[in-house]
C-alpha cells in the first residue's frame, strides 16, 4: 500500500451479478488521489461509497454520490494521506480560489472544518479507520491526545477532532465513513 499512496492510483476492482445471477467483474480501474492547495501534502482517495445501502442482487455499477462525507444512511470508503505536520500553503495564494476548487474536488469537506480552528472539524458520521502506514496523532476538543501507528484501529463516533503528524513521514488510513443522524 505505501508505494500506492506516495502520489499514484490505487486500484480498485469492484464485482456484480450478472443478469443470469453468475458473479463478474465489472470494473477494473485505477483511482487517483485527490488534492487540495489549501492541504500540502495531503492525498484523499474515495475508493466507493453511496447515499444509501444498496441492494442485493447488485449489479456493481458505481454508485452517485455528491459530497465527500455521507448522508444519513450513506457510506464512503477511502484512503486519506496526512502529511507530516508543518505543511501549510504556499505564501500569497488566493485564499477564495483554493477554497472554491477544493469545494469542487473536495465536496462539503469546507463545510465541517472549524474555520477558526484550522483543520479541526466535526462530522454526522461514525468512522471506521486502520492506520495502514506510519502513524499521526488523534487529537480532540478536550484537550486528550492519542498516538496511533500502522496497525492501530479507531472508531471515530462524530466527535469533533483534529489530526496532527509530528512524525516525519506520511501516514495513511483506510476510512470507511458510515453517514447518520445527529440528535439535537
Amino acid at each position: 500500500m505505501s508505494k500506492d499512496t506516495q502520489g499514484r492510483s490505487i486500484r480498485r476492482v469492484a464485482t456484480g451479478q450478472a443478469p443470469d445471477g453468475g458473479s463478474v467483474i465489472v470494473s477494473d480501474e485505477q483511482v487517483a488521489p485527490i488534492e487540495s492547495p489549501l492541504m500540502p501534502g495531503a492525498r484523499f482517495y474515495s475508493v466507493w461509497g453511496a447515499d444509501s445501502m444498496p441492494t442485493l442482487p447488485n449489479d456493481g455499477a458505481e454508485p452517485a454520490f455528491r459530497t465527500w462525507f455521507p448522508t444519513d444512511g450513506g457510506y464512503r470508503f477511502e484512503f486519506i494521506v496526512i502529511p507530516p505536520d508543518g505543511a501549510s500553503p504556499p505564501p500569497g495564494i488566493d485564499q477564495a480560489a483554493a477554497l472554491a476548487e477544493t469545494e469542487k474536488l473536495l465536496p462539503g469537506l469546507m463545510d465541517v472544518m472549524d474555520p477558526k480552528h484550522p483543520g479541526w472539524h466535526t462530522t454526522d458520521t461514525i468512522d471506521l479507520l486502520y492506520v495502514v502506514s506510519g502513524a499521526c496523532v488523534l487529537k480532540l476538543d478536550s484537550g486528550e491526545t492519542t498516538p496511533l501507528k500502522a496497525g492501530d484501529a479507531l472508531i471515530q463516533t462524530g466527535a469533533r477532532h483534529a489530526w496532527g503528524n509530528p512524525s516525519g513521514q506520511d501516514c495513511t488510513l483506510l476510512v470507511v465513513s458510515l453517514g447518520v443522524k445527529r440528535e439535537a
